[in-house]
């Protein structure tokens, strides 16, 4: 039996989905990606799951597309054809970043070696990302002719500013685990001698334990304000705030305040 592309396993209320191309540092296939989305559909479907962790077997988390793909492969025999790259972000890459975002449980992504191209990518869709102090991120898109993709554009100015973004994109040098975080790609690094996918792990059941709707109302609220003005902010938030405030989670935290003991959330 072949193994599978999308290692798949659970952990209390947390799903780890693991990309399975260590070989070829877990860069995305055609078939990969439809072993990843449909993965990330049962989960979203599954309401024993409340949190997602996204990582990599082998040595590396992403190494972005796989350029010997038939998707995106350059037709170097015949003269005066080319390949329409933007057909496999239409196909893949968008539908893949609009699906983590659309989760309604936290996704986490744990960042155990390079992250290059839509592999940094695929992390900063993720709601929060934890790397291995030797992981890196590069935007090698410059290196082949090529822009960032997967979001990347949008993605790299939204967490790095302007500046820093057009200097990952257009040089394509490697960022070190340690200059992410303090950059603000990612959440945080693992310290020596953990393993990220651990501490991911950590981080992933401290959330599952969480509201999981408060959490993904949270995150939509604070994706929102961005390009949002103050008042219409504020109009979102008492919305949100409504609907909260009708749920199981809120009358037990609030229940269990009073009585001084921890509340035991549903994500309900």
């Amino acid at each position: 039996m072949e193994e599978p592309l999308v290692r798949v396993s659970d952990s209390g209320r947390v799903r780890t989905l693991a990309l399975n191309r260590p070989q070829a540092l877990n860069s995305f296939t055609g078939a990969m990606h439809g072993e990843l989305r449909a993965a990330l559909d049962a989960a979203a479907g599954n309401p024993d799951v409340r949190c997602v962790v996204v990582t990599g077997t082998g040595r590396g988390f992403c190494a972005g597309q796989d350029l010997s793909d038939p998707a995106v492969a350059p037709n170097r025999e015949a003269a005066g054809t080319t390949t329409d790259v933007g057909s496999a972000i239409e196909r893949f890459y968008k539908p893949l970043a609009l699906r983590i975002r659309s989760m309604p449980v936290p996704v986490v992504a744990a960042v155990n070696g390079v992250a290059a191209g839509a592999g940094a990518s695929l992390v900063m869709t993720c709601d929060l990302a934890v790397a291995a102090p030797g992981a890196s991120f590069i935007q090698a898109f410059s290196k082949i002719g090529l822009v960032p993709d997967a979001g990347g554009t949008w993605f790299l100015v939204k967490r790095l500013g302007l500046a820093r973004a057009l200097g990952c994109a257009m040089l394509g040098d490697k960022l070190s685990a340690k200059d992410a975080k303090e950059q603000g790609m990612i959440w945080d690094v693992a310290a020596e001698g953990e393993d990220c996918v651990e501490a991911a792990m950590k981080l992933a059941q401290r959330l599952a334990a969480m509201p999981t709707r408060a959490l993904v109302e949270t995150r939509r609220l604070l994706r929102a304000a961005a390009s949002s003005e103050l008042d219409a902010q504020l109009d979102a938030e008492r919305d949100a705030q409504s609907a909260m405030g009708r749920t199981h989670d809120y009358i037990e935290g609030v229940t269990a305040f009073l009585q001084k003991r921890p509340p035991q959330f549903k994500g309900e």
